[in-house]
């Protein structure tokens, strides 16, 4: 879990340091922690493939810092942390289309060799991915209605928002220990 926590540390320091308003900040914070945790992992020998999520986030946030430091007002105002889960829920979406769940390259950190070769080793993460991009999905649309009917709702803002990441990340956990018992792996 700490794996997938340090693969969200742009996004949250983003959505810690973001307003409606303003978003350079958070934007460039979150930049330079992707580099650095981008930079981290290569270091460590982690190959493209397995840093799906992570290059999708470096992107997202070198786009953004463009456009909020050349664009005024803020490019994505009240609406940027629907369209920024959005972007999560493409990446995610995305890396199962290519048939590499953005989740494999952070399991493979914990799991044998021997496992990482099964089907089943993929066939789970395909279903976490799954299930994180769903809920990044359900995430930035009740956001994006949100922001339009309630936008001073914070609480309920805040129970989407945290919601969409404590459902999938129990998930995460959860799952991997299921299928073990089912097929006593």
């Amino acid at each position: 879990m700490i794996r997938y926590l340090r693969t969200f540390l742009p996004w949250i320091a983003f959505a810690v340091l973001s307003t409606d308003t303003e978003a350079r900040w958070g934007a460039l914070a979150a930049l330079a922690l992707s580099a650095v945790l981008l930079a981290g992992d290569r270091r460590a020998g982690r190959g493209w493939d397995e840093l799906v999520l992570e290059v999708g986030s470096a992107l997202f946030f070198a786009a953004l810092v463009i456009a909020s430091f050349t664009i005024s007002p803020a490019p994505l105002g009240a609406y940027g942390p629907a369209v920024s889960v959005g972007w999560l829920a493409l990446i995610s979406w995305g890396s199962l289309a290519v048939r590499r769940p953005f989740t494999l390259g952070i399991a493979r950190q914990s799991t044998p060799v021997e496992v990482q070769a099964s089907p089943l080793f993929h066939r789970v993460n395909a279903v976490i991915t799954a299930v994180w991009a769903a809920a990044f999905t359900l995430d930035a649309l009740a956001l994006a209605v949100l922001y339009a009917v309630a936008p001073h709702a914070a609480v309920a803002i805040v129970a989407v928002k945290v919601c969409a990441f404590v459902i999938p990340a129990i998930f995460t956990l959860r799952y991997p220990r299921i299928v073990r018992a089912r097929y006593a792996v």
